[in-house]
């Protein structure tokens, strides 16, 4: 339950803060209602687009227990601890989009431009979009595009853990476990092969510093968290390097990093023509890794796949092509045109 994994932050790299989370924690969280609620109108007055600060309300905090309101602190820690956020709020368990709804469903509709209720409805089926290509083949020489470097990805986590913010380090090496008999499947599965790599000291498939880099270099595997105060803020960055690494495939084109934002980031990547090969491969590799025992992702009725970062609820994907662009450092390293432009688009 969420009081069994609670854990009181221990970041001592968190800096210039507002309001320490870190210390409200240690002191009576029912009678700290009112400073808690000073510090995020300081912070809605230097920072107006902070969506932490916009949405807290004391009177929603002050009508949670006291369990609840440990959980609310931390929910809201990264945004209050690190005031320039623009969102700053992460889920400490899966249900915690319903358990603090009154909260997180103002953040997820202004973040997401939605108006009125949220209903999340994920569909793999592009026939109905109207205006595609023959065939719906999304061919990037259509676009006078050669060979392009191609990459999909989704968040997904575990029903049968809590998220990254809230885990032990236990919880973290379990997960990771866990994952690595999914794996182990995959590894005998001629579609897939590879290996896994782990970054926790005596796993089996531990990889060594200079081993790491060299994935890190590759852009296979994600840096070290333990810089990032929004993540250390929130928890999840915590305990590292325990219970991170990532799966690579045969060909890696498939990869699944484990122990990140999300329990899972799995990813699909290829240098190619045609935009449908990364999400097909994606989209079935999803079906098979759900199709292993133990491996259930986290899903919500109306806000689709539980994130611990609302941007990312829904789909949890994020999708993106490698492109040259003639002329961009025309202007040597100001490429503040370039910006704009992009901005624009």
């Amino acid at each position: 339950g969420a009081v069994d994994n609670f854990i009181y932050p221990t970041n001592k790299h968190i800096q210039h803060m507002s309001y320490s989370i870190q210390e409200a924690l240690t002191k009576n969280v029912n009678e700290i209602g009112q400073e808690v609620a000073d510090a995020v109108a300081q912070i809605r007055q230097d920072h107006p687009d902070n969506l932490t600060a916009k949405h807290f309300s004391k009177d929603f905090y002050e009508s949670l227990d006291e369990e609840h309101k440990h959980l609310y602190l931390q929910i809201i820690a990264s945004g209050i601890e690190n005031p320039d956020s623009s969102v700053g709020c992460y889920a400490m368990l899966p249900s915690d989009y319903d358990t603090f709804k009154p909260f997180l469903d103002g953040v997820i509709t202004e973040y997401h431009k939605i108006e009125g209720g949220v209903h999340h409805n994920t569909n793999w089926d592009i026939s109905s979009i109207e205006n595609l290509p023959e065939g719906g083949v999304l061919d990037l020489t259509a676009l006078g595009l050669g060979d392009t470097s191609m990459r999909v990805r989704v968040g997904r986590n575990l029903t049968n853990f809590p998220m990254p913010g809230n885990m032990t380090q236990e919880d973290r090496v379990n997960l990771e476990d866990t994952m690595i008999v999914a794996f182990k499947k995959l590894m005998a599965n001629s579609e897939y092969g590879g290996t896994y790599h782990s970054l926790t000291p005596g796993n089996e498939f531990f990889v060594n510093e200079e081993q790491y880099q060299q994935l890190v270099d590759d852009h296979i595997m994600f840096k070290d968290m333990s810089a990032d105060t929004y993540l250390l803020s929130a928890g999840i960055a915590r305990d590292w390097p325990y219970g991170r690494g990532c799966y690579v495939s045969e060909d890696r084109g498939f990869i699944v990093w484990v122990g990140e934002e999300d329990h899972l980031r799995i990813m699909c990547m290829k240098v190619g023509l045609v935009l449908n090969e990364v999400f097909d491969r994606l989209r079935v590799s999803l079906e098979v890794m759900e199709s292993i025992e133990g491996i259930e992702f986290a899903h919500h009725e109306d806000y689709g796949y539980i994130t611990s970062c609302p941007t990312n609820l829904g789909t949890g994907m994020r999708a993106s092509v490698h492109i040259a662009l003639p002329k961009l450092t025309k202007n040597g390293s100001d490429v503040s045109e370039a910006k704009a432009a992009a901005k624009e688009l």
